[in-house]
Parts: structure tokens; C-alpha cells; sequence
């Protein structure tokens, strides 16, 4: 039984692309998989702070020197990163705004990525603690960016899931969702007909 972790970012609930994906994801991803856990975490109904003193204190400092505020930030921080450890899967779903990701998603990582926890500092430089994982990003994007100089969202994920040790990652990208029509409609075919593999 693998455990999967999907991170909802949309600030949308009602008609948002990339929360369509996920469903299609769980559905068939259950189907495939019945004795797997699920669980979904979403940053629009439950946003996450982002990075701040209190947070950094509560990473830095001994417990005795803690605030309260800062236990309850180092708190959140070590829920959140849990929730990533035990999973086997990780699933992010993220619109792309202005060109990258939802700062929602981006607070979540900085919650995530701990020197410590999730990479470890070495003599030959950062090395990834979470190796093994396999990871699916979901993007809706307005118009089509895939492999261009304007998709800041696949390098830099890559570079962060590679940073933390996962390696085996996934993009399946709903592209011209803004654009109407024909492009509207390739573009979910596209995602749905790489969704259909996943499982």
C-alpha cells in the first residue's frame, strides 16, 4: 500500500483546470489502486504562511529560546513535512500564474525544503534526502508555454523535486485554456490522454 500526497493550489474551487486534473488523477489512480491512501492537502482553503522570522526561529532555535509563535511555526513546519516523508507519491497541482506558480505552492516548499530533513549539506555540495519518490505535476496554463523561455513553473519544480532527491517526475501540462476553441480542447485531451498512462 503506497501513500499519496496531493497538493492542491488553485485559488480557485469552482471550474479551475488543474483541480479537474486531480480528480481525474484520484479516479483512476483508485481504480488502479484501492489499498492506497490519499490524502489532499489545499493551499486555497487552508493557505500556509509563508516564510518568516517566526518560522526561521523555529527552525534555528533551541527549544528552551522558542516562542510560542515560533513552536507553533516550527509546528506547522514539521506537519507539512511529515506529510511529504511518509508519502510515496507526491502530486502537485498548480495553475500557472504570471508565468510560474501559485505563491501558495511556493510557501508550501518552503515549509518543505529543510536542511536536515529533506537535503543534507556535503562535502560535494546538497544532497536530496527523499530519493525513491515519484512525483506528478498538473499544470493549467492560459496559454502554451511547454519548453519555452516563458514556463519558469517545469525548470524550477524540477530543480526543487531534484534538490530533495526525487528524480522520477511527471508534467502533464492542460496548455491554451485561455485560448478558446480548438486550443481549449487539445489541450485537455492532451493532459487527459497522459493522465489515462499515469496510473
Amino acid at each position: 500500500m503506497s501513500q499519496v500526497l496531493i497538493i492542491e493550489s488553485s485559488a480557485r474551487q469552482q471550474d479551475s483546470v488543474s483541480r479537474q486534473l486531480t480528480q481525474t488523477f484520484i479516479s483512476q489512480w483508485q481504480a488502479a489502486h484501492p489499498d492506497d491512501q490519499i490524502t489532499v492537502r489545499d493551499l486555497a482553503a487552508n493557505p500556509v504562511p509563508h516564510l518568516d522570522i517566526n518560522l526561521l526561529g523555529g527552525w534555528m532555535k533551541p527549544a528552551e529560546q522558542r516562542s510560542d509563535i515560533e513552536q507553533a511555526s516550527l509546528e506547522r513546519s514539521n506537519q507539512l513535512t511529515d506529510e511529504l516523508l511518509a508519502a510515496d507519491v507526491l502530486v502537485m497541482a498548480a495553475p500557472m500564474y504570471n508565468f510560474a506558480i501559485p505563491s501558495t505552492l511556493k510557501a508550501w516548499l518552503d515549509h518543505v525544503l529543510r536542511a536536515g530533513v529533506t537535503f543534507k549539506y556535503t562535502e560535494t555540495g546538497p544532497q536530496g534526502l527523499l530519493s525513491g519518490k515519484r512525483a506528478y505535476v498538473l499544470t493549467a496554463r492560459g496559454g502554451i508555454y511547454a519548453g519555452g523561455p516563458a514556463d519558469h513553473q517545469e525548470p524550477y519544480l524540477r530543480q526543487v523535486m531534484g534538490f530533495i532527491g526525487i528524480h522520477d517526475v511527471t508534467f502533464i501540462h492542460a496548455e491554451g485554456m485561455n485560448l478558446g476553441g480548438d486550443f481549449q480542447e487539445k489541450g485537455l485531451n492532451q493532459a487527459n490522454a497522459k493522465l489515462s498512462l499515469v496510473a
